[in-house]
């Protein structure tokens, strides 16, 4: 498995992956050393996910191989319909899954995400829109929302 670690503007990023696709990216609580040479597997991750966070990229355009269950998997291509600048609430997505019961095992899939900002989920808002619950911690989860936001906020001075 090919490895990268890459700076952004939430923090130091690993990229996990090989020539079958995209596997892990996730963000890291600790400095890391940022990655001089990335593996040609992960060239074009690196490209999208610098593209995104200079505001250049709305859509991934990637080969993704996470490993997880088959509700998992199910759960993560739902993530993938959610449009950029948009969100939806944990019980719309377990709607849209089929099963407004299963909200607890959709907030669950959603949390095991192995993919951080490609496979958006931190999109999924609670039903009164509050920011609930993010792996990478809620203030990127702000971050995140704010910079895909349509309509951003402007400084005084």
């Amino acid at each position: 498995m090919d490895r990268a670690f890459i700076k952004t503007p939430l923090g130091v990023a690993k990229l996990k992956g090989n020539a079958d696709g995209l596997s892990s990216i996730t963000v890291l609580n600790t400095d890391e050393t940022v990655t001089d040479i990335v593996p040609e597997s992960l060239e074009d991750a690196v490209y999208q996910l610098n593209e995104y966070f200079q505001g250049k990229r709305q859509q991934f355009d990637l080969t993704l191989n996470p490993e997880g269950t088959d509700f998992q998997q199910r759960v993560w291509q739902a993530l993938e319909e959610i449009p950029f600048g948009k969100t939806v609430s944990y019980l719309q997505l377990s709607k849209n899954l089929g099963d407004p019961k299963a909200i607890r095992a959709v907030a669950a899939a959603n949390g095991k995400n192995p993919l951080w900002i490609v496979v958006p989920c931190h999109r999924v808002i609670g039903s009164d829109g509050s920011l609930t619950g993010y792996a990478g911690g809620l203030h990127r989860k702000k971050w995140l929302l704010a910079h895909e936001s349509p309509a951003k906020q402007q400084s005084l001075f």
